[in-house]
């Protein structure tokens, strides 16, 4: 029984939600428009500014779809309305990043920079060489291209040098000691 395809998701002022007969949902809001297809036996119920899904019968493969699909329409609404941002921090005696056109030019100590190309859907800034930002209507391609960009130099343990998540703790480790 899924807990969170139960919950019913509030409808905010300016965002509509299309359902056509072949399940393809749409989601246009302020900041844009976000399509999806939902999965076959799940259905969707609007009422009152209020969206529910149900699901057609006690299966175990619709129970899990269920949730998912709740949750996916959740971050539709979400994105289009607000919109999702992540943000990167680096770390190290000459790493630094800049934005040129459609590119993110990365330094992190290679011998070459790393240029990591930005897809038009999203918006890349950075502040002081050393703080990248990252922001979208679709959570998963924002979390996505943090992800890519965090995987060129991911934090290691001892000096704590690479690219971080902003509020991500990395756990130090002490070096080698010399025994006397």
């Amino acid at each position: 029984m899924s807990r969170i395809g139960k919950k019913t998701i509030s409808l905010p002022e300016k965002v509509s939600v299309k359902v056509d007969d072949q399940s393809h949902v749409t989601v246009e809001g302020p900041k844009g428009k976000l399509e999806w297809d939902l999965p076959a036996g799940i259905s969707l119920v609007e009422e009152d500014g209020q969206i529910r899904l149900d699901k057609e019968r006690e299966e175990r493969r619709l129970r899990a779809l269920h949730g998912t699909s709740r949750s996916l329409i959740a971050n539709m609404i979400q994105g289009v309305s607000t919109g999702f941002t992540r943000e990167l921090e680096i770390k190290g005696v000459g790493f630094r990043a800049t934005v040129k056109g459609t590119v993110l030019d990365l330094n992190l100590g290679y011998s070459h920079p790393l240029e990591h190309p930005i897809p038009a859907d999203l918006t890349v800034t950075v502040e002081e060489n050393t703080r990248i930002k990252v922001e979208g209507i679709d959570k998963q391609r924002v979390g996505q291209f943090a992800a890519d960009v965090r995987g060129y130099y991911p934090p290691e343990p001892y000096k704590g040098k690479g690219v971080r998540y902003k509020d991500e703790y990395v756990r130090r480790k002490a070096g080698k000691s010399v025994q006397k």
